[in-house]
């Protein structure tokens, strides 16, 4: 956890190295010199290099750095891939329509470049033919090639068999695109602008 830097009156050191309000080298300054410039600019002392000898300072808006850091943290937060992993259950004798449904599931994910474990529920008799469970999770695997590979190969799991598809495209990929689609879209609904007339010069 970083702590806040030391400003201003906070700063208990005799000199400073001094770097100026737009990033120029002052040189080493004594403390009241430091701050007596501070004021005059109407900016804050800031200690931005507390283990040099003697410490870096700068002259700076303290209250707006703060502001524009938190937002830079906020953006970068905002763009960072996080791997979810969506499950998606299924049943050995799953009827044709339903595997269309769960595929196409599993697609939608696999494309926002998220991983999908996918498990096979056997019931009663079913746990005596572990082989169908696991032809089911092999078609699927094939089914979405394009988009994932197997992770993690099927394995039983008391009543229940478990796979993980993993998709081909990251997620950071993933998120672009869909912004781009997104925009496209957006762009598309507007359309193009209209066409301005424009008058002939009239024969002399």
């Amino acid at each position: 956890m970083s702590a806040e830097p030391r400003i201003n009156d906070r700063i208990r050191v005799p000199e400073v190295r001094l770097v100026g309000p737009s990033g120029e080298q002052v040189g080493i300054v004594p403390l009241a010199k430091a701050l007596e410039l501070a004021q005059e600019y109407d900016l804050d002392l800031v200690e931005v290099a507390a283990n040099a000898r003697p410490p870096v300072c700068k002259l700076m808006d303290y209250g707006k750095f703060k502001y524009e850091s938190a937002m830079k943290a906020r953006e970068a937060r905002k763009n960072q891939a996080h791997t979810v992993i969506k499950e998606m259950k299924l049943r050995p004798k799953i009827d044709p329509h339903d595997y269309d449904t769960k595929k196409g599931h599993v697609v939608r994910f696999l494309k926002q470049g998220d991983k999908v474990k996918i498990t096979i529920m056997f019931r009663g008799r079913e746990q005596s033919r572990p082989e169908l469970g696991f032809r089911l999770l092999q078609r699927l695997a094939e089914d979405v090639q394009d988009l994932g590979f197997i992770e993690s190969n099927p394995k039983q799991d008391g009543r229940n068999m478990i796979m993980v598809l993993g998709p081909h495209k990251k997620k950071t990929e993933a998120m672009a695109e869909a912004r781009e689609a997104q925009a496209a879209r957006k762009a598309e609904r507007q359309g193009p602008a209209p066409e301005q007339d424009v008058e002939e010069p009239a024969e002399a």
